[in-house]
């Protein structure tokens, strides 16, 4: 488990924490978040949940959880839907959102990008897409995480994390036999 710490822009830090079991995207991904002047932003990279129990007193309160789900491999699938299974069920109030990479990938099956969706929509989380293969997609998929950070972290006044998680949280089609990507 690794740390990154960014230089101070405001009213004190927000703590999101990134988990990914292949840890391909992720440190570019926290490179990009603490690369903002906004907000005092900390990272935490794990692989799975739960986060170790030393420092366990003394570990800054989590603001947003951000399970990254490479649709290539299935083994950050099961680390993702075995993981969120320590999460306290209050973080599904708008502190926990999933972000997939190479959805766009012709391998992928439909089957897993369902399998995300299903999970995402029995959380009420949001589901998000990153491109994970340049610069401008880190930076955009940075720049997504960190609106629902401030909301999640109490910075954006008159929102809260439920309510962006209501406007943002994944829904299935009714009839998920259906793709509805058409």
């Amino acid at each position: 488990m690794k740390k990154v710490f960014s230089a101070k822009w405001g009213r004190g830090f927000e703590m999101v924490n990134l988990v990914e079991a292949e840890e391909q995207f992720q440190q570019s991904l926290a490179d990009a978040l603490v690369e903002e002047t906004g907000v005092t932003v900390n990272v935490r990279l794990a692989k799975s949940l739960p986060l170790p129990m030393e420092n366990d007193e003394s570990r800054p309160r989590i603001d947003l959880v951000v399970f990254i789900i490479n649709l290539t491999s299935e083994l950050s699938f099961q680390s993702a839907d075995a993981s969120v299974k320590y999460l306290d069920p209050g973080y599904f109030l708008g502190k926990v959102c999933f972000m997939v990479t190479n959805a766009r990938n012709a391998s992928v099956p439909t089957e897993r990008l369902d399998a995300v969706r299903k999970l995402a929509a029995s959380l009420h989380c949001p589901l998000l897409f990153a491109e994970d293969q340049t610069a401008e997609g880190v930076t955009s998929a940075a720049e997504r995480l960190l609106t629902i950070l401030k909301v999640a972290a109490g910075l954006v006044p008159i929102t809260t994390a439920l309510y962006l998680s209501n406007l943002t949280k994944c829904t299935l089609p009714p009839d998920l036999d259906q793709p509805s990507f058409d």
